[in-house]
């Protein structure tokens, strides 16, 4: 007999635009926060790679902010991530990505919005930026709910919306498109959040500020926002098929003792997904936070140590001038622990960072650069690492404003495939260290080969 996978009931809403710039940050989060102010459990998620406005969500909702990224973690994997998010929820509010429509380059919808919300047979609200039209509004919207049928674009927010009189030319020229005005937004200068040159400034450096920021969101979705009709919507989506994601699946941790992984975190360091903490705990792992602007060691009985992305260029001098826990990751690097190391966690395993003393961990020196590097990347390990045997292949992302000098040692850790084919990042003895971000649940064994080799250590 056949078996049928269980099914769940999940009120969800898909936030997307028709361009980057349009406010669905904005609308997400304070659409988030609304309804955890009125009593909702809300499960927050992000389209796409983004590190950053998971923070915010989280901020809102009290719930980690988790990503849906069908590039780094398979389109299989969407919806059972999706699902281990939202469990126990009442309502599940998920942030697109750039345009709705827009996904990996040259790979058709993969990993766009549109991609996600069909994998979660999810409706779409659009926040479309009004500022700058009137009765064209209408003609954007109807291209966009009738672009791709799987796509159910049911409702829309004005944004930016300049007066009531603008606000009654718009509903009036939407009035027979079918798509119905779920909220008109005001241009309020005061509730935008700051930007550096990789997107906002995440939390971490800003919580005060940001806690204000987000309030002043959720005010704004409540003066302008029809939330009834949003929560209808929400409600009117068919069960999601399961089974939910587990950090487990792999099977029981082993038996024994737990080695410590500590895990780089505080302002320097905010770049992780939290999955990662989750694959490791099962993987049989104590993971421990520490801060490198704060703490001049490492936690004890530190067995492997993970050090994600973030900006470390905007604390160059603190992290510098922690002598001692520079001193005590070199150390630990040296007595063959397994370190692995993200973008930021490369700056920081460098010889020196815009001159300044690093860890010296890699034979290298980092600077900023005025050129972004973005992007998807698929890759194969050049050799055996922490993370991967070699061979493995992988997918990942790159997003940074930084250069290193040299770009890969004697033993890079892999050989990009996608978009170009060159080599990237050290795999020098136990040190994995490279500028590639990987979603852990979509690279099944990493957390378990990471434990394992700092279990030998321990």
């Amino acid at each position: 007999m056949t078996s049928v996978p269980p099914v769940t009931s999940v009120p969800r809403l898909v936030i997307a635009a028709p361009a980057s710039g349009s406010g669905k940050t904005t609308v997400a989060t304070g659409l988030m926060r609304a309804f955890a102010d009125a009593g909702l459990a809300v499960s927050p998620h992000k389209v796409g790679p983004d590190y950053i406005d998971p923070g915010y969500h989280a901020l809102a909702t009290g719930r980690p902010g988790r990503n849906l990224d069908a590039f780094l973690c398979g389109p299989e994997r969407i919806a059972p991530l999706f699902l281990h998010g939202a469990a126990g929820a009442d309502l599940a509010v998920v942030e697109g990505v750039m345009g709705l429509f827009d996904g990996a380059s040259g790979q058709g919808e993969l990993a766009s919005t549109a991609h996600v919300a069909k994998l979660l047979r999810a409706p779409v609200v659009l926040v479309v930026d009004a500022s700058s039209q009137s009765r064209s509004v209408a003609a954007l919207v109807h291209g966009f709910a009738s672009w791709d049928p799987e796509v159910r674009v049911a409702g829309v927010i004005l944004n930016k919306v300049g007066s009531d009189r603008h606000e009654a030319l718009l509903r009036e020229a939407l009035g027979g498109s079918g798509v119905p005005v779920l909220g008109a937004l005001r241009r309020v200068a005061d509730v935008d959040t700051p930007s550096r040159h990789l997107g906002l400034v995440p939390v971490a450096e800003r919580r005060a500020e940001a806690l204000d920021a987000v309030a002043a969101q959720a005010a704004r979705v409540r003066e302008g926002c029809d939330l009834e009709g949003l929560l209808a919507l929400a409600r009117s989506a068919p069960p999601v098929p399961g089974p939910a994601w587990s950090a487990s699946a792999a099977g029981e941790a082993p038996a024994g003792p737990r080695p410590v992984i500590a895990v780089a975190g505080g302002p320097a360091f905010t770049f992780s997904y939290a999955e990662h903490t989750e694959l490791l705990t099962a993987a049989g792992a104590d993971v421990v936070p520490f801060d490198p602007l704060r703490d001049e060691k490492l936690p004890t009985d530190t067995a492997g140590l993970v050090i994600g992305g973030g900006f470390p260029e905007m604390y160059t001098p603190e992290l510098s001038a922690n002598e001692p826990l520079r001193e005590a990751v070199a150390a630990l690097a040296a007595s063959g622990a397994p370190v692995t190391a993200e973008c930021a966690g490369l700056l920081y395993l460098c010889r020196s960072l815009d001159g300044r003393p690093m860890c010296g961990v890699l034979p290298a020196e980092a600077r900023m650069s005025p050129r972004l590097t973005l992007g998807y990347r698929e890759a194969v390990a050049l050799a055996d690492n922490p993370l991967a045997a070699a061979g493995t292949r992988v997918r990942g992302h790159e997003f940074h404003r930084t250069v290193v000098e040299p770009g890969a040692g004697p033993a890079p850790a892999w050989g990009f495939t996608l978009p170009e084919r060159r080599v990237e990042g050290f795999a020098v003895d136990s040190v994995h260290a490279s500028y590639l971000h990987i979603h852990w649940a979509g690279a099944p064994g990493v957390a378990e080969r990471l434990v394992s080799a700092a279990r030998a250590r321990a």
